[in-house]
C-alpha cells in the first residue's frame, strides 16, 4: 500500500476514535491532546511498514516520539479536571443542534487533514530508503534547530503552567522566555517543524514536505494560535502594555519603556 494512503487511513481511524470519546465526554478539546499521539502513530506505522532501518529514519522517528509524547502529556495534564476549552465551548454553543455533525467535520476531520499535512516530512523520510549523500550536512543543522525549538516549546509551556498554577500570582506572564516572546511555545513548535522539513530534504521530495512547516506556521500565527488567543486579552491594560513591549512570535529583547 502507498505510505501516504496508509497514513491517511490510520489518521482517519484515530480521529474517529477520538471523536467517539469526545461524544461520550462532551468535550471536543480532547482532540488537542491527541495531536502529538496521532503523528507518533504515523511515524511508527511508516517506519514499520516502509522503513529500511536507516539511521536518518530512526532519528526522525525518535524526534517525533519525544516531541509528541511531551506535547500530548502536557496538554492532557493541563486540561485534566477542567471544562472544555473556551474555543470548542464557544463553537458548541454556536452550532446548537448541529454540534455533532459539525464537530465531526470541522474539528476532528479538519484536524485529521492538518495532521496528515504535518506528518508529510515523517512519511517521506520513513518511506524513502536512500538519501542524497551530498545533503547529509543538513542533518546536524536540522537536529540543532529542532532541539532549540523543543527547548522553547517545552520550557515555555512549563513556565506558563507554573504561572497559572500559582494562585498567588496575578497579571500577565512576562517572565522567563515570555519576556522575549508573547508566544515562545508557539515559536518553538513552528521551529521544530521547520527542522523536520530540513531533516527530510536529503530524502528528496522537499516540495511535498515544505507544506508541513508552512501550514503549522500559518495556523499558529493567523488561525488557532497567536491571533485567537490574543483576542481574549483585548481591553486588558496590562496585556496591552506587554504587547507593545514584547515580540509577538520570534524571541527578541523587550523594548525599553
Amino acid at each position: 500500500m502507498d505510505p501516504f494512503l496508509l497514513s491517511a487511513l490510520c489518521i482517519l481511524g484515530f480521529m474517529c476514535i477520538m471523536f467517539a470519546i469526545a461524544l461520550i465526554k462532551k468535550d471536543n478539546s480532547i482532540v488537542d491532546g491527541g495531536w502529538g499521539l496521532g503523528i507518533i502513530m504515523v511515524a511508527y506505522v511508516t517506519f514499520i511498514f516502509f522503513g529500511h532501518d536507516r539511521l536518518h529514519q530512526k532519528l526522525v522517528t525518535f524526534i517525533t516520539t519525544v516531541w509528541g509524547l511531551r506535547l500530548s502529556a502536557y496538554i492532557i495534564i493541563r486540561n485534566l479536571g477542567k471544562p472544555e476549552d473556551f474555543r470548542y465551548a464557544n463553537w458548541r454553543k454556536a452550532w446548537g443542534n448541529h454540534v455533532v455533525l459539525r464537530s465531526f467535520f470541522q474539528v476532528f476531520m479538519l484536524q485529521g487533514a492538518l495532521m496528515f499535512v504535518n506528518s508529510l516530512p515523517v512519511i517521506v523520510v520513513n518511506s524513502t530508503p536512500f538519501i542524497h549523500k551530498s545533503l547529509v550536512w543538513i542533518y546536524p543543522i536540522g537536529a540543532v534547530l529542532g532541539a532549540i525549538g523543543f527547548f522553547f516549546e517545552a520550557i515555555g509551556d512549563w513556565q506558563m503552567y507554573n504561572f497559572k498554577s500559582n494562585s498567588h500570582v496575578h497579571g500577565v506572564m512576562n517572565h522567563g522566555l515570555w519576556k522575549y516572546s508573547r508566544h515562545p511555545n508557539y515559536f518553538g513548535e513552528a521551529l521544530q517543524w521547520w527542522a523536520m522539513f530540513m531533516l527530510a530534504i536529503p530524502s528528496g521530495r522537499w516540495y511535498i514536505t515544505i507544506w508541513a512547516p508552512l501550514t503549522i506556521t500559518f495556523l499558529l500565527l493567523r488561525v488557532s494560535g497567536v491571533t485567537l488567543l490574543e483576542k481574549r486579552y483585548e481591553g486588558n491594560d496590562d496585556y496591552s502594555k506587554y504587547k507593545r513591549n514584547t515580540s509577538a512570535f520570534i524571541p527578541w529583547f523587550p523594548k525599553r519603556t
